[in-house]
């Protein structure tokens, strides 16, 4: 009898596991049937069409498996049925900023499915959050699009301060001749950058403009190119992108125009950073608002735990282009709709679970990280527009290792401890006889990076990169410039430290620092001219550009200083040729 009874209650129990399956599978399955029935006729193939009514409204629309770009390894297994082959372009593609990020590929895991309508929420809103709010709601701020903010100050009316400046000779001076080691890809190489194949006729993969840019052979043809990969093929040893590359403006406008298909949260890091999938494959990493133009880093907050700023991203690409030194990725300012372009294309669950509705009847989100990402913290729209920076991915590490280094003059990231080089003033003398700053190259290259980040305030630089391929003998990468612009009214002296002790400096770096101290070149007002064509500019409050100025005339008098100490020729190193020398008028 005893057995009986048994028997029945693990039948009992199998039957109740059966029946929790086959409820799940009825609510997985009656979002892609609602789907399907709301599909205009005529469009059969399409996975992202929403009805009239769902499209009208700033509301929620539901959860949906987006066909959108994931980043995956080369050498990584096939996906869904739905989704891209995974030996697609996307392994061109990695943006790294963490130490360990020259030894594994940054590239996201397969996202887990679109999340399930909670049994007996409405059609077309999601569970758990509450309405959205009025679609006659008036919008804060408008839809994505360019700005028209008044033209800087000190704009010549004939002509632009820019163009006079690239047109300078110490603007013009060329790169050595490049090998075939030289260059990070060859076009002519056995990596074979073809779209149309590496997607596996996917034919619900998103795709623009005619086929027809193909060659008989299967390869693309280079004109036809997206610009994120004529970026990638441009990068050498020598620079990021080339004074003239016009492949670098038209991904700048990519950034702010493309449509996005699929977002993700980036892994790792202290705040939150989106991944953020384009229709033409390219990917960039997004930093939101979280601070106004006018705010200041509160000064009792330790370096390490400011805020990062997508401002400060922005600026840090112009500033570093405008100093001739091109070693930031393209970024982009952009307004975002959280809904449709965050809300909607995302497959990450763990960043769907933080929307929610504000008291303010805004749409919010928080996501995951160590700081600041909480119902606290939560980024709002306004109600559902964000702004934020859009950083170009640089080359996925499966196809160009980068490694990482540790900054000789990286912070103690302690409340009360200090580095060695805050107390001991001859440190830079161990420095120069450890490799690979034994050599003068590398040392220059945090010459100029320390002058960079002093013009910023920049006080988080606590590693750096570069391209393995090329060995020590190449530039370094100013990546994650988040935290730089946090205050104008204080120049922190400390970020000046190297370039005081060892008292070294590139002769084109120290000539273009006192031409942009001249009147006629004024950083400021160039800086104000190169980022009124952002979308979200005024990208700066004017105290900050007028700091520009200011830190550049405390650089100038640090070498000054250090010339007058130990000589001319003992601290400038003249890396350009006679002409130039010359036409620079020196």
């Amino acid at each position: 009898m005893k057995m009986i009874l048994v028997r029945r209650f693990r039948v009992l129990i199998l039957m109740a596991f059966l029946a929790a399956c086959a409820l799940h599978l009825v609510l997985d399955l009656l979002p892609k049937l609602e789907r399907s029935a709301a599909r205009p006729s005529g469009e059969p193939g399409c996975s992202c069409a929403q009805p009239a009514a769902e499209a009208a409204a700033p509301g929620w629309a539901q959860a949906r498996g987006h066909p959108g770009g994931e980043l995956a390894a080369a050498a990584s297994a096939a996906g869904d049925a739905g989704w891209p082959n995974k030996h697609t372009l996307r392994i061109l593609q990695d943006f790294s900023s963490d130490p360990s990020s020259n030894l594994t590929s940054h590239s996201l895991e397969k996202l887990p499915p679109a999340a399930e309508p909670a049994e007996g929420a409405p059609p077309g809103q999601d569970p758990g959050v509450p309405r959205p709010p009025d679609p006659a709601h008036r919008r804060l701020l408008p839809d994505s699009g360019p700005r028209g903010p008044v033209p800087p100050p000190g704009l010549s009316q004939d002509g632009s301060l820019l163009a006079r400046l690239f047109q300078h000779p110490l603007y013009q001076a060329p790169i050595p001749p490049l090998t075939e080691g030289d260059v990070l890809f060859n076009v002519n190489s056995d990596i074979r950058f073809n779209p149309k194949a590496a997607t596996g006729e996917n034919p619900d993969w998103p795709h623009e403009g005619p086929e027809d840019g193909f060659l008989p052979t299967g390869e693309a043809a280079v004109d036809s190119y997206p610009n994120w990969l004529k970026f990638h093929i441009g990068i050498n040893r020598y620079e990021l992108y080339s004074r003239h590359n016009p492949a670098v403006e038209a991904l700048l406008r990519d950034l702010g125009t493309q449509k996005i298909t699929s977002v993700a949260m980036k892994s790792g890091g202290t705040q939150l950073k989106l991944i953020m999938t384009f229709q033409n494959y390219g990917q960039a990493l997004f930093k939101p608002m979280k601070q106004t133009r006018e705010q200041e880093t509160p000064p009792d907050f330790f370096y390490f735990s400011d805020y990062e700023r997508h401002n400060a991203e922005i600026a840090a690409f112009h500033l570093d282009r405008i100093l001739d030194f091109r070693r930031v990725p393209p970024v982009a300012g952009r307004l975002v709709n959280m809904t449709k372009e965050i809300r909607d294309v995302t497959r990450d669950k763990k960043l769907w679970r933080t929307f929610f509705i504000s008291p303010a009847n805004n749409i919010c989100f928080y996501g995951e990280c160590s700081y600041y990402c909480s119902t606290e913290h939560a980024l709002c729209g306004k109600p559902d527009q964000i702004e934020g920076s859009l950083a170009a991915f640089l080359p996925d590490l499966s196809l160009a290792k980068r490694k990482t280094w540790r900054n000789p003059w990286r912070r103690s990231y302690h409340k009360r401890k200090k580095a060695e080089w805050e107390v001991d003033p001859d440190y830079c003398e161990e420095v120069k006889q450890t490799p690979p700053y034994d050599s003068s190259h590398r040392i220059l290259d945090v010459m100029d990076m320390t002058i960079f980040d002093f013009l910023m305030g920049n006080m988080d630089r606590h590693h750096y990169e570069t391209f393995e391929k090329f060995g020590n003998e190449t530039f370094i990468i100013h990546l994650d410039n988040g935290r730089g612009f946090g205050k104008h009214s204080h120049d922190e002296l400390s970020i000046l430290v190297p370039l005081q002790q060892c008292c070294r400096i590139r002769r084109s770096t120290y000539l273009r620092l006192q031409l942009l101290a001249k009147e006629e070149h004024r950083l400021s007002l160039l800086m104000a001219e190169s980022l009124h064509a952002d979308r979200v500019a005024p990208v700066l409050f004017q105290p900050h550009l007028e700091a520009l100025d200011r830190r550049l005339r405390i650089v100038l008098r640090a070498v000054r200083d250090c010339v007058e100490k130990d000589g001319l020729h003992s601290v400038v190193e003249d890396d350009l040729g006679p002409e130039h020398r010359a036409a620079a008028g020196r």
